[in-house]
């Protein structure tokens, strides 16, 4: 079982972070989504932000997690058959990507926070304020989650249209890298 990456393809705990990671940010903003029309009569109307806190908070250490196994664990080469633009876009989209989850998370955080109060995982651990009660934090917060998270969700899109073009189209290996440990050029 290839648990690390190797220079041709990526393996089983990059795999499954990646593929956490996207269920994560899809499922939260749904459910985002959908929360913020709730009356306050709703069964959801605490349950949903209580769960997409906890969500969140856990995404942002995974996150971090992640960004210290790439330190160890390097990105497989690029495909031999990928254009120069291709690769610096790809560079660069995953680098949004990890920096605009890190905005959604943080910012959500903070919205959540602004009041002093901590946030509760789940009933398991409670992750206090750091910034204790700042006036007006909540909204600023508030409008950089809502923005940075849309970023988020139409770069994931334009990443898997970019996954979907090198498989359907281009006929590489570049999606399924991302499926099985072993899949090369």
């Amino acid at each position: 079982m290839q648990l690390s990456n190797t220079s041709v393809s990526y393996g089983w705990l990059t795999i499954v972070i990646h593929w956490v990671v996207a269920a994560t940010v899809f499922g939260t903003f749904a459910l985002g989504f959908w929360m913020v029309d709730l009356s306050y009569y709703d069964d959801w109307y605490r349950r949903g932000p209580d769960i997409h806190r906890s969500v969140g908070v856990l995404l942002f250490g995974l996150m971090v997690f992640r960004l210290v196994w790439r330190l160890f664990a390097k990105s497989p080469d690029p495909l031999s058959g990928h254009k120069r633009w291709e690769k610096i876009s790809a560079r660069a989209a995953h680098g949004l990507l990890y920096v605009l989850i890190f905005v959604v998370t943080v910012s959500g955080f903070l919205i959540s926070t602004a009041d002093g109060s901590s946030v509760s995982v789940f009933g398991w651990f409670e992750v206090p304020s750091v910034t204790g009660q700042i006036k007006g934090l909540e909204d600023t917060a508030g409008l950089v989650h809502y923005w940075s998270t849309w970023a988020v969700i139409v770069l994931a899109l334009i990443h898997a249209a970019g996954a979907l073009k090198h498989h359907l189209i281009d006929r590489d290996a570049t999606l399924r890298r991302m499926l099985v440990p072993g899949q090369g050029d």
